[in-house]
């Protein structure tokens, strides 16, 4: 297993303040099993670090590209969704130097999928407080906004929720909709889950920071089980 020293020297970027990126690596169900601890869980960089990956990824769009807002909502989209931010994580060594609780460290799939997008988020946000704006804005084009010629070039550009349902309104002649079955965590960093509905059958389940990205990944899923789904309603 690298060091965070090492993960630092990786990524190219050295951080001052030590607590902060030691921060960025602890979960908030380690805590429960590690009280003494002299930091916090990585939430509240998740929260920062979410709100800086957006207008990071905006201001390289629109510097980039002279294209509709609409098709730049949708390649953003793409760019910041959980997926994508899990899959650049452990890309770049989080996953085996995350803290976690006994118990959430037994988490594969989608669970720990979330806690490694979350984690990247995180990262993110202290980047932005330990060095600056500019150097989190460099970290993005290196490793989120990279890939979005690959992202366009195999359709992953649409957003999740048109296409779910461009095909239920045009296969089935049904309108998704949307349902919150469940909101946990402080007002200010809700983790909330929402379901995909067709005709008051659940269809797909999703988790996310806000409504809007739980709704994302629940038309995700769908989209997935997409088939399936069809032999159902046919």
């Amino acid at each position: 297993m690298k060091t965070i020293e090492e993960f630092e020297k990786s990524i190219g970027v050295e951080f001052k303040d030590r607590e902060l990126i030691e921060t960025v690596f602890t979960h908030r169900s380690y805590l429960n099993e590690h009280r003494n601890l002299s930091h916090d869980h990585n939430e509240r960089l998740e929260f920062l670090g979410d709100a800086v990956l957006e207008l990071c990824v905006t201001e390289y769009l629109y510097e980039k590209y002279d294209k509709p807002e609409g098709i730049m909502t949708n390649w953003r989209s793409a760019l910041v969704k959980g997926e994508s931010l899990s899959t650049e994580a452990k890309r770049i060594g989080m996953n085996e130097l995350i803290k976690t609780s006994r118990g959430e460290s037994k988490n594969t799939g989608k669970a720990r999928d979330l806690i490694m997008a979350n984690a990247f988020e995180a990262l993110l946000g202290a980047i932005y407080l330990d060095n600056d704006y500019k150097k989190a804005y460099t970290f993005v084009k290196k490793n989120v906004a990279y890939k979005l010629d690959d992202i366009v070039k195999k359709g992953l550009d649409y957003d999740a929720k048109s296409k779910f349902q461009e095909l239920a309104q045009d296969t089935l002649g049904i309108t998704p909709s949307y349902d919150e079955l469940t909101s946990v965590g402080p007002d200010h960093n809700k983790e909330f889950t929402m379901a995909a509905f067709l005709n008051g059958k659940e269809v797909g389940k999703g988790k996310g920071r806000s409504k809007q990205k739980a709704q994302t990944d629940a038309a995700t899923e769908s989209l997935k089980n997409w088939e399936k789904i069809k032999k159902e309603f046919k």
